[in-house]
């Protein structure tokens, strides 16, 4: 299982973007920060809740410079079929990994072995390719997309800062943090 500041693996997978199915890797990707949305299943009902949200902020995201993902173990042919049949599904501009086999699944520790799907789980990767920010929790409680782009924006305001941290609940403009001194101010 990959763990906090180690790189991800690459690995070649099928997606389903742009309403193709093609091959990427994972290290494509690399040069920019990476949103992972591990999910568990296609025709699902939180699921569309939780992509529906992303995708309304997929332009936020992309400003940002990062590139958001979904990932689940279902081929990329019921991506497509997920997609042309729910309208909400038909918001996704993002990239939607295929991982029939759960071998991503498996190295971002998300796999549940006796089901052949993901836990929800969300990785933040920088821009070198290691992970940030993990996050998983069980298939009945859906995430909040609106979380995960704070959790973004303080993780390029602590990359691009002179050894400044982000303090709870900080959102850009707000008081940052410098270990050994007090409040840097706002932002």
């Amino acid at each position: 299982m990959i763990k906090i500041n180690e790189e991800i693996p690459d690995m070649k997978l099928d997606v389903f973007h742009d309403n193709d199915i093609k091959k990427v890797r994972l290290s494509d990707y690399v040069g920019k920060w990476m949103v992972i949305l591990f999910y568990p299943r296609d025709f699902t009902f939180i699921c569309p809740t939780e992509l529906e949200e992303a995708a309304g902020l997929y332009e936020t995201f992309k400003e940002l410079g990062a590139e958001v993902l979904s990932v689940s173990t279902d081929t990329a042919f019921v991506h497509k079929a997920w997609y042309d049949s729910s309208p909400s599904i038909a918001k996704i501009k993002f990239p939607m990994i295929a991982d029939p086999s759960g071998e991503m699944c498996k190295a971002f520790g998300t796999y549940i072995d006796e089901e052949g799907v993901s836990l929800r789980g969300t990785f933040i990767i920088n821009p070198e390719g290691k992970v940030i920010f993990s996050e998983m929790h069980n298939n009945d409680i859906g995430r909040n997309s609106n979380e995960t782009l704070r959790k973004l924006q303080a993780a390029i305001h602590v990359s691009q800062s002179d050894g400044e941290v982000c303090p709870a609940s900080w959102t850009p403009g707000k008081n940052t943090l410098k270990p050994g001194v007090d409040l840097v101010g706002k932002i």
